[in-house]
């Protein structure tokens, strides 16, 4: 391995064509900056400058070797400089549904970053069992989801309406059997959905099986079919309650976290205000 330490010596000879110049430069002694240099040498094994030239210059092989021992002190002061720079040392994990990433939501992030500069936000989108299960393994340091009940350690948590949904423009005769636009397999409204089909003793098929709220929305409101979706989530969308379903059992939207104190609590406790002004303004 070539040694930092020695290379600048041997750039600091170069560069000012003295052994005396580069002691110097470097703060140190010209026998030093001999010694470094010799030990540079023995460890390539070859003559790196020639000694009795005035100035003194470097040798074909020294030639070949300072453009390489630049780059390598320059990598290393960049090397210095990102690790002496505190901006996203630490990672804050966040995971929340698609749709909570809302302006005022993401506004509360931006503001989180730039009061710590030394935190990075981690931000993951998904569905909320999954999410649920990265939190309670420790991979994410706050978390909300939505759930049928909220947990006894939950930090916080809001009752997020339900109703069932069909297009404005295209809605249809409903018959058997229903069509039904869902998420994917693993969705908390898709499984409650199925539970007030069979109720209703109705029979049903999936239409349209969308991966995000808004690929479902967009299912419904092109007249695909029938959804169980969140009331505020449909505002503005062209879409009307399915009045024979009407609507459905509240969600629980729930935040988690495991810190109680620092900046990984404050932007827990920022977040839980965008939450509750969605919830209960609404």
């Amino acid at each position: 391995m070539l040694d930092p330490r020695l290379l600048r010596s041997f750039t600091a000879i170069i560069d000012t064509g003295s052994f005396t110049a580069a002691a110097d430069r470097l703060h140190m002694t010209q026998s030093t900056i001999s010694q470094q240099l010799a030990r540079l040498e023995e460890s390539v094994g070859q003559q790196l400058v020639q000694r009795n030239a005035r100035p003194v210059l470097a040798t074909a092989a020294g030639e070949r070797l300072i453009g390489y021992a630049r780059r390598i002190l320059l990598l290393e002061q960049e090397a210095q400089a990102v690790l002496g720079d505190p901006v996203g040392a630490q990672s804050l994990r966040i995971g929340l549904p698609e749709d909570l990433v809302t302006d005022e939501m993401t506004s509360v992030f931006r503001t989180s970053t730039r009061m710590h500069r030394n935190v990075r936000l981690d931000i993951t989108t998904g569905l909320s069992r999954a999410l649920a299960e990265r939190y309670r393994g420790g991979e994410l340091d706050i978390v909300v989801v939505k759930e049928s009940n909220a947990s006894a350690d939950c930090r916080a948590s809001f009752p997020e309406t339900m109703a069932w949904f069909e297009s404005q423009e295209n809605a249809g005769k409903w018959t058997d059997p229903l069509p039904l636009v869902t998420f994917a397999p693993g969705g908390l409204y898709r499984e409650a959905m199925f539970d007030r089909i069979e109720r209703e003793r109705r029979r049903w098929y999936i239409a349209f099986s969308g991966s995000s709220l808004p690929s479902v929305l967009a299912g419904v409101q092109a007249g695909l079919g029938l959804s169980m979706l969140p009331v505020i989530a449909t505002k503005g969308r062209g879409l009307q309650v399915y009045q024979p379903f009407g609507s459905a059992p509240p969600m629980v939207v729930s935040l988690y976290t495991w810190e109680k104190t620092g900046p990984t609590a404050e932007l827990a406790e920022q977040m839980t205000t965008v939450l509750e002004n969605r919830f209960y303004a609404s």
